[in-house]
């Protein structure tokens, strides 16, 4: 049962993975995760209505794939692993389909931004969301799992198979592309 501290990821695992406790375990499961894996998906969209979908879509590649789990890496480990891939996969699409090129993507994302009603916030917090949505798309990703999530490089770096070298880099330089973006629109 999902309580205030986190669930024992062997445990949770095994229920998911029983027929008679699977359907009780994964609603665990969801009420644990939906809310940080929501968060990290939306601040890699923008889109409310998207990251809804792209969490369902995470929750149910986690269903069907909890037999592939092999539990090196920890649950949330695998859980940010999915739904990082399907934000990043769907920004790709997204791409595509508007025929939008990687160096226009951030005037696409600010757009985003500025017409979201689903966010409450003072202009310094939606002045933040545009300078991280200015950022490449790993250092973007990098700079929030960081920032935001409060992840630790090692689990990024399981997340996201990259070094932890690079992702200290990534992160440095996302944070310096950030602060030149706040200098140049004062």
């Amino acid at each position: 049962m999902a309580d205030e501290k986190q669930l024992d990821d062997k445990d949770l695992v095994a229920r998911l993975r029983d027929p008679a406790s699977c359907r009780m375990a994964f609603g665990d499961l969801i009420r644990e995760y939906s809310e940080p894996l929501y968060r990290h998906i939306r601040r890699m969209v923008q889109s409310h209505d998207d990251a809804n979908d792209l969490l369902q879509n995470t929750f149910m590649k986690a269903w069907q794939n909890i037999e592939n789990f092999r539990g090196e890496a920890k649950l949330s480990t695998w859980l940010y692993k999915i739904a990082s891939n399907e934000a990043l996969t769907h920004l790709e699409k997204e791409r595509k389909r508007a025929g939008i090129s990687l160096d226009d993507e951030e005037i696409h994302l600010a757009e985003l931004i500025a017409s979201d009603n689903n966010v409450d916030g003072d202009a310094l917090a939606l002045k933040l969301r545009q300078a991280v949505a200015s950022l490449p798309e790993k250092q973007r990703l990098v700079f929030n799992m960081r920032y935001y999530d409060d992840m630790k490089y090692e689990k990024m770096s399981e997340i996201l198979g990259t070094s932890v070298g690079a992702l200290k880099a990534s992160y440095h330089l996302a944070v310096k592309k950030i602060e030149t973006f706040f200098e140049d629109h004062d």
